[in-house]
C-alpha cells in the first residue's frame, strides 16, 4: 500500500496520550495532540481575569499534559527539542483539524460510551482512507466499531502501545472482522520498521496477549505466596533478574505501576472470561482487597507492597508489608540454597533445570508457578493467537521477560513442562502431548541454514518465524554453525555475503583480553579473504566498558609495566580495526560506555539503536579515557574547527562532555556529544540493527573502500587553552564544587586535549596524543583515590566522592 504518515493526531493527552504523541514526534512525525477543553476556570485563571474562551485556558488540559510528558524522567523524547512538532488543542475547536492527518489514533479514557461518542464526531471531519485506531487495552475492538461507516470500519483497529511507548516496544494490533488485510499489514510494518516495535496480530479477546498471560503470571505468582508464606521481599527475588524478569520482579512493578491498575484489570479479565478453565486465577486475594479499599496503591500513594519511611538519623529506609498482620516492617534480605546454585550460571537458559529441582520453597515456587503458567499458555492457542511464538514475543516485548513462556519450557524439556502442568493441579493442552507423541521434541528449532521455526499447531508442523526475515539473529547463526572462530569472551560469525561480525559474551560484555583478542583476530580474517566486519551482539547491552578489575588488580599490586602493556594493546587494537583495509561498522545499543564507547569512535560508520546510553564514562572512576577515546573526541573537535565557531568553544564543549562523564539518554542526543557523526545510522528496531549494520559494511565495500592513513595534523591548542582549562577547575575546586581528586583528573585531561604543554598551537599525530592519554591514565591508576572508586565500583556498583 501507497501509505505515507506525515501527521498524526492523538485523541487524549493523559499518560499514554502524550508520551505516544511524543513518539511520534521522536521520529519526525507532525503530531496534533487533543484533549477536552475545561468546564471552568482554576482560582488562578480568575485572578488573571481569564474567561473560558480564551486559548490558555481552552487548551490546558493539553498543554499541563505534554508539558509533564516533556519533564519527565525518564523523558518519552530523544531530544527535548522534539516537543516542538506536537501541536495542542482542544476537541471543541481542534477536532476539525484531523482532516489533515493520515492517522488518528484515540486514547481517551477506557469507556465505551466516551470513545464511541468521540468517534461520532471524528467521522464528521476523518478524510476518508486515513488510519483510525485505538490504545484500548481492554475494550473489545469490534464493540469500538459498531456503528460507524464502512471506510471507518476498512480502516479501524486496535493499537495497543505499552507504557512508557517510547521504552516497551510491544505493539499489539488487534483487528476487527472488517479491517483490511492492506491495512494490517501496513500497521505492522509501520510499527516494526518506523516506531521500533515487536509487533504482534492479535485476536481480539480480552486482554489481547500480553495483558492476559503476563496478568495471568503474576496473580498467579502472589497466589503461590500465599499458599506458601513467603514473605514480599522473597516473592521478588524469586520472580525478578533471576528468571530473567525486570529487577522490579513482581510486587515492586505492581507498585510503580499502581494496584488499582492491577486489580482493574484483574476484575476485567475475571468477567470477561467466565469459561477460562484457571479463572479461579483472578480472583483477588483478600490481601489485595484490603490494600486497595486502603489506598496503599503503590508509588502514587506512597505505600503498597513497599513504603519509604525516615529511619534513625532522617536516613531513608525501604519497609516491606508484612501480608499477615498487613504491617510495615524493615525490608530483609533474602536468601534461598536454590538462588546460590545459580549464582554461576550465566546462561537464563540454563539456570531453569536447577530452579525446579530446588528442595527449598524457591524451588516449589518454580515447580508451582512455571506448571501453571505453561498450562495456561498452552491453553491459550488458539484462543488468542494461533501462533506460539506470538506468546513469546508479546511477553519478551511487553513485560521484559528475557525468555517467553514457550522458550522458557523448552529449556526445560517439553516433557518436564508437562509433569511440572500436572504437579501443579493444572491441565496443558492436548496439542502438546499429541507433538510430543509425533516425535517432535520442541516448540523452536533452528535449521541449519540459520532459520528459526516455531512447531505451528494447525499444521502439526515447524513453520518459520514470520516478522524476522529482515533480521539477522546471532544464536540462530550459532545454531546453524556459523561461527568461525572463539574464545572465552568473544566469537567471530559469518554474517554471510563476505562481511564477518564480532561477538561479545564477556559479562556485562566488559572489554577484557579475550575480546581484544577478538577483535584483532576478527580485523584479521575479514583482511584475509572477506569485505568487511560488524562488531554487534544481541545482549541488553553492546558493553558497559572496559574490565575494571583487571586494572583494579594490576593497579593494586603495582604492576604498572603490565597495566601499560594492556592499555597500549587496548589502544592498539582500536587503531587496528581505524586504519584495517577492510570497513568496519559498529553497533550500539543499550549502555555503550567507556570502552565500549572508545570501540565505536574507531569504527569507519555506526549504526546505532535508537536506545543507545553511550558516554566516556571514565571520569566517574578517577581515570580518563585510555583506549584511544581521549585521542579521538580531540581529534573530532579539531576537524570542526574550519566551521568558524570559536576554537576554544568546541574544545571546551569536548572538554566538559568527558569531565562530567556525559552519557546521551538517546542515539539522537549522541549527535549533540559528538559520540556519533554526520554518516553514522539510528535503527528505531534494535532487533534490525545487525542487519542494517551489515548492509553498511556492504555499501562501504562497494564504495570502494580504501585502507585510510593516520592522521598526523590534528590541531592542538598547548600552553594557552591548558592556562584556561586549570584556571576554571582551580576555581572549581576552590568552590568546594569538586574535589581535590577531581581537580587532578581533569587536569590530567585538559594536558592530553591540550597536546600537553606545548607553547604555541601545534599539529601532532594520533600517536602523539595516544602516547599522552596512555601516561595519563596510567599515572592515576597510582593514586589512592582512584583505587577507592574502582573499588566501590566493583563491590557497591557506586562511585565514591573522593
Amino acid at each position: 500500500m501507497n501509505r505515507t504518515i506525515k501527521k498524526v493526531a492523538v485523541l487524549g493527552s493523559g499518560v499514554m496520550g502524550s508520551r505516544i504523541a511524543c513518539h511520534f514526534a521522536n521520529i519526525g512525525v507532525q503530531v496534533l495532540l487533543l484533549d477536552i477543553a475545561p468546564k471552568e476556570l482554576t482560582p488562578d485563571e480568575e485572578k488573571k481575569g481569564l474567561k473560558l474562551e480564551a486559548p490558555a485556558v481552552r487548551n490546558r488540559i493539553v498543554n499541563a499534559a505534554l508539558q509533564a510528558a516533556i519533564v519527565a524522567n525518564p523523558s518519552p523524547l530523544y531530544r527535548k527539542a522534539d516537543a516542538t512538532k506536537i501541536k495542542t488543542g482542544n476537541f471543541d475547536d481542534n477536532l476539525k483539524d484531523i482532516a489533515s492527518c493520515d492517522w488518528t489514533i484515540e486514547v481517551v479514557i477506557e469507556r465505551l460510551d466516551i470513545k464511541k461518542s468521540l468517534y461520532e464526531r471524528v467521522e464528521q471531519f476523518r478524510k476518508k482512507g486515513t488510519l483510525i485506531t485505538s490504545n484500548t487495552s481492554g475494550i473489545p475492538i469490534h464493540l469500538l466499531a459498531e456503528g460507524r461507516s464502512e471506510d471507518f470500519k476498512q480502516h479501524f483497529a486496535g493499537t495497543h502501545f505499552f507504557n512508557p511507548p517510547r521504552y516497551l516496544k510491544l505493539l499489539e494490533i488487534i483487528p476487527t472482522p472488517d479491517t483490511k488485510p492492506e491495512v494490517l499489514d501496513f500497521l505492522q510494518h509501520y510499527g516494526d520498521l518506523y516506531l521500533g516495535k515487536t509487533v504482534v496480530l492479535a485476536k481480539d479477546t480480552p486482554g489481547f496477549i500480553a495483558n492476559r498471560v503476563g496478568v495471568f503470571a503474576l496473580l498467579d505468582a502472589m497466589q503461590t505466596m500465599q499458599k506458601l508464606g513467603l514473605t514480599v521481599e522473597e516473592t521478588d527475588k524469586l520472580t525478578g533478574p533471576v528468571i530473567g524478569h525486570a529487577k522490579s520482579a513482581t510486587l515492586r512493578t505492581s507498585d510503580v505501576v499502581g494496584l488499582d491498575t492491577t486489580i482493574n484489570v484483574a476484575n476485567g479479565l475475571a468477567q470477561g472470561l467466565p469459561n477460562d478453565e484457571a479463572k479461579d486465577v483472578f480472583e483477588l486475594p483478600d490481601f489485595i482487597k484490603k490494600m486497595g479499599e486502603s489506598k496503599w496503591l503503590g508509588d502514587k500513594t506512597g505505600q503498597g507492597f513497599y513504603k519509604k519511611v525516615k529511619g534513625e538519623g532522617g536516613k531513608s529506609e525501604i519497609h516491606a508489608l508484612d501480608l499477615t498482620t498487613l504491617e510495615y516492617k524493615p525490608s530483609q534480605k533474602v536468601k534461598f540454597a536454590t538462588l546460590e546454585m545459580t549464582k554461576s550460571i550465566d546462561k537464563l537458559a540454563d539456570r531453569f533445570k536447577v530452579l525446579v529441582a530446588g528442595k527449598d520453597k524457591a524451588g516449589e515456587f518454580y515447580r508451582l508457578s512455571f506448571g501453571s503458567l505453561f498450562a495456561y499458555v498452552s491453553n491459550r492457542i488458539p484462543e488468542i493467537s494461533d501462533q506460539l511464538y506470538k506468546l513469546d514475543d508479546a511477553l519478551r516485548a511487553g513485560f521484559g521477560w528475557e525468555m517467553g513462556p514457550f522458550e522458557t519450557w523448552d529449556a526445560l524439556g517439553v516433557q518436564a513442562g508437562i509433569d511440572l502442568t500436572k504437579a501443579a493441579g493444572r491441565t496443558p493442552a492436548p496439542w502438546v502431548e499429541e507433538m510430543l507423541a509425533a516425535g517432535n521434541q520442541t516448540f523452536y528449532r533452528v535449521t541449519e541454514a540459520g532459520v528459526r521455526e516455531f512447531y505451528d499447531v494447525a499444521s502439526k508442523s515447524y513453520q518459520p518465524v514470520s516478522g524476522v526475515e529482515n533480521f539477522i539473529i546471532l544464536d540462530n547463526l550459532r545454531a546453524s554453525g556459523k561461527v568461525l572462530w572463539k574464545n572465552a569472551g568473544a566469537s567471530v560469525i559469518d554474517l554471510g555475503d563476505g562481511i564477518l561480525n564480532v561477538e561479545f559474551h564477556s559479562k556485562m560484555n566488559s572489554l577484557g583480553t579475550d575480546v581484544i583478542q577478538g577483535l584483532l583476530k576478527g580485523v584479521e580474517m575479514a583482511e584475509a579473504g572477506y569485505r568487511g566486519l560488524v562488531v554487534g551482539n544481541d545482549a541488553p547491552n553492546f558493553s558497559a566498558g572496559a574490565n575494571l578489575g583487571l586494572v583494579y588488580m594490576q593497579a593494586l599490586e603495582q604492576e604498572f609495566d603490565e597495566l601499560n602493556l594492556m592499555i597500549q594493546q587496548f589502544q592498539q587494537a582500536m587503531m587496528r580495526m581505524r586504519y584495517s583495509s577492510i570497513p568496519v561498522v559498529g553497533t550500539p545499543h543499550g549502555l555503550t560506555l567507556g570502552g565500549g564507547c572508545e570501540l565505536n569512535l574507531h569504527c569507519d560508520r555506526v549504526v546505532a539503536a535508537a536506545e543507545s546510553y553511550i558516554g566516556l564514562v571514565e571520569f566517574g572512576v578517577g581515570l580518563i579515557p585510555g583506549g584511544g577515546g581521549t585521542k579521538e573526541m580531540t581529534l573530532r573537535t579539531a576537524a570542526k574547527y574550519e566551521e568558524g565557531e570559536p576554537e576554544f568553544n568546541l574544545l571546551r564543549n569536548t572538554y566538559m562532555t568527558i569531565s562530567t562523564a556525559k552519557v546521551s539518554t538517546s542515539a539522537a542526543e549522541a549527535f549533540d556529544l559528538g559520540f556519533l557523526r554526520r554518516g553514522d545510522e539510528v535503527v528505531l528496531n534494535s532487533n534490525r540493527v545487525i542487519a542494517q549494520a551489515k548492509a553498511a559494511a556492504l555499501d562501504l565495500a562497494d564504495a570502494g573502500y580504501t585502507q585510510p592513513t593516520q592522521k598526523t595534523n590534528i590541531k592542538v591548542h598547548g600552553k594557552g587553552a591548558l592556562a584556561m582549562f586549570k584556571t576554571g577547575v582551580y576555581a572549581m575546586q576552590q568552590g568546594n564544587y569538586i574535589s581535590t581528586h577531581d581537580q587532578l583528573i581533569a587536569d590530567k585531561l585538559a594536558y592530553v586535549m591540550c597536546g600537553g604543554d606545548l607553547s604555541s598551537p601545534t599539529e601532532v599525530s594520533e600517536q602523539y596524543l595516544l602516547d599522552l592519554e596512555r601516561e595519563a591514565f596510567l599515572s592515576l591508576c597510582g593514586e589512592r583515590k582512584t583505587l577507592e572508586r574502582i573499588q566501590s565500583i566493583l563491590t557497591t556498583g557506586k562511585p565514591l566522592r573522593n
